[in-house]
């Protein structure tokens, strides 16, 4: 058998490509789900850090610290297998989004602070100066500054919560890996894994292209 009917089965990958959509809509629910909590949840991680005082300030760094050094595999698997022994059970789609989530919302936590700790600080001290309440200097004058800032580690973060959803196959979430995985099987050949490779690449590679763009767009405006 030739290297194409083993790697690149025509037959093959047309047999197995509803199985591969299938997983690509469930696989792209499961990371968008995962990007947006993930990203509200490192706005209020920001927020507890820089404004939380004595109290909430430390427990947000410890959250940070500790998420940002848990693999995303451990946490996923801890989450579906472990919690159910304290009856707190959750479907394979919930465990991953909220392990993916988690991990996410500490590290956009991180750029996020990065963002809003290098907007000048003229800018801080004119949003005092314009008589406007901590809510307003961040939601009107800060946040969209910091946004602008870090759109590429926040586009970069996103791109890596997508590609770890491929670790749900672990709990039976039926996702593209998972579907490959099966297809695979059922007929006795690599093409479908290969298949589910180059849809992550297509899905992917536009927003890696796009991060590197935007940031040789943000270098020269900023010489």
């Amino acid at each position: 058998m030739s290297v194409f009917d083993t790697f690149l089965n025509w037959p093959v990958f047309i047999e197995a490509l509803p199985m591969l959509l299938r997983g690509l809509g469930i696989t792209l629910g499961l990371g968008l789900t995962a990007i947006g909590l993930g990203l509200a949840g490192g706005l209020v991680l920001v927020l507890l850090r820089l404004y939380g005082g004595r109290l909430l300030g430390p427990l947000a760094v410890a959250y940070i610290d500790v998420f940002r050094s848990v693999p995303v595999l451990v946490l996923l698997i801890v989450i579906y297998y472990a919690l159910p022994f304290v009856g707190l059970r959750l479907s394979p789609f919930w465990a991953a989004t909220s392990a993916l989530s988690l991990v996410s919302a500490a590290y956009s936590a991180e750029i996020l602070r990065a963002g809003i700790e290098g907007v000048p600080r003229g800018q801080f001290e004119a949003a005092r100066a314009l008589g406007l309440n901590a809510v307003r200097q961040m939601t009107d004058i800060i946040l969209p500054q910091a946004i602008k800032l870090v759109i590429p580690p926040l586009t970069s973060n996103a791109i890596n919560v997508m590609k770890d959803t491929a670790l749900a196959s672990v709990v039976a979430m039926p996702d593209l890996l998972k579907q490959a995985t099966q297809a695979q099987a059922l007929a006795a050949n690599p093409t479908p894994l290969i298949g589910a490779a180059v849809i992550y690449v297509l899905m992917l590679l536009p927003f890696v292209r796009g991060v590197g763009l935007l940031e040789a767009r943000l270098n020269r405006r900023g010489r």
